[in-house]
This record gives C-alpha cells, sequence and structure tokens, in this order.
C-alpha cells in the first residue's frame, strides 16, 4: 500500500527488500526502483538516483532504518512508521546536522487517514494484496511473519472450520 500511496503523491518510489518474491511485488504495483538490501548499499543506490527526499521507513530492522538514513538528500526525512525492535535508532549526528535531514514519527489509522485510503480503494486507486486463512492457523501465520515469508496481508476467516 505504501508503494500505491507514494505513486498517487506523484513520487518516484524506490522499494528496498531482502527477499525476491517482495521486490516482484512492489514492480507490479508501481515502485519505479528496485534495490535488493542483500546485494547492494542501500543508502548508495539511493544516492545514486539523487537521494531520497523522504523514506517510509516500515521494516523494524535496525540496519533497515540506518541504510535508508543513509540515502537521504539533502534536507530530507526519514518518516518512521515501524518501530524498530530495541526501541532506538542510531542517528549519525555529524550527518544529520551538515545534510539538514530529519528523522520524525508517524502515527497511521486515524479516522481521516481510512476515511482517506476508503475514498482511494473506492476509484479504484488501490488494490489490496492479501490472502485469505483460517483462523486455526494463526500461530503458523505469525511464524511467517518473524521469518519475513508473508507477502502482504493476512486476512483470518473465523468462520472457516466450523
Amino acid at each position: 500500500l505504501a508503494v500505491q500511496y507514494a505513486r498517487i503523491a506523484g513520487a518516484t518510489v524506490a522499494a528496498i527488500d531482502v527477499t525476491d518474491e517482495k521486490l516482484e511485488l512492489a514492480a507490479e504495483l508501481g515502485a519505479d526502483i528496485l534495490i535488493d538490501a542483500r546485494k547492494v548499499d542501500v543508502g548508495a543506490v539511493l544516492k545514486q538516483h539523487g537521494g531520497a527526499h523522504a523514506a517510509i521507513a516500515l521494516a523494524v530492522n535496525d540496519a533497515a532504518f540506518e541504510a535508508v538514513n543513509a540515502g537521504l538528500r539533502r534536507g530530507g526525512k526519514l518518516v518512521m512508521v515501524a518501530l524498530p525492535a530495541h526501541g532506538t535508532v542510531r542517528v549519525p549526528i555529524f550527518d544529520t546536522v551538515l545534510n539538514g535531514t530529519s528523522v520524525i514519527g508517524s502515527i497511521v489509522g486515524t479516522r481521516q487517514d481510512l476515511a482517506e485510503v476508503f475514498q482511494l480503494h473506492a476509484a479504484g486507486r488501490t488494490r489490496v494484496i492479501g490472502e485469505t486463512r483460517p483462523l486455526a492457523s494463526v500461530n503458523e501465520c505469525i511464524d511467517e511473519v518473524l521469518r519475513g515469508e508473508v507477502k502482504a496481508r493476512i486476512v483470518f476467516d473465523v468462520s472457516a472450520g466450523r
């Protein structure tokens, strides 16, 4: 959804991940630049493209926060949506001050956010990618999420198996 919202806002979108399947999905949803963090220096690749005006941090991995922060352009913003696993993120103060970058938090999910999301979806401008699973599989699904194997959203069917 983040890729789609950024495209709707007119951004050039760089999608960064460590799985081929998620990078392919990002391309399908409109990402302009695909970065495989297993293979390249994320910050360097972003800088080769002029640096990011904004990096929306959706992964809870500390290295992911640091990598996209390194790819910000002068005046760029690291927007933290995900929460880092240990509750802190290392921010290089020297680079932050000299480049005028910012680290900001974003609480998503307000009523206004929801109303806007519904409007975009009703207008056919977004696709929700997900799969339905029986509620009895919740523990296996949590394990898949923790291993990073879930492509997008999982929706539990509470009526399955009755």
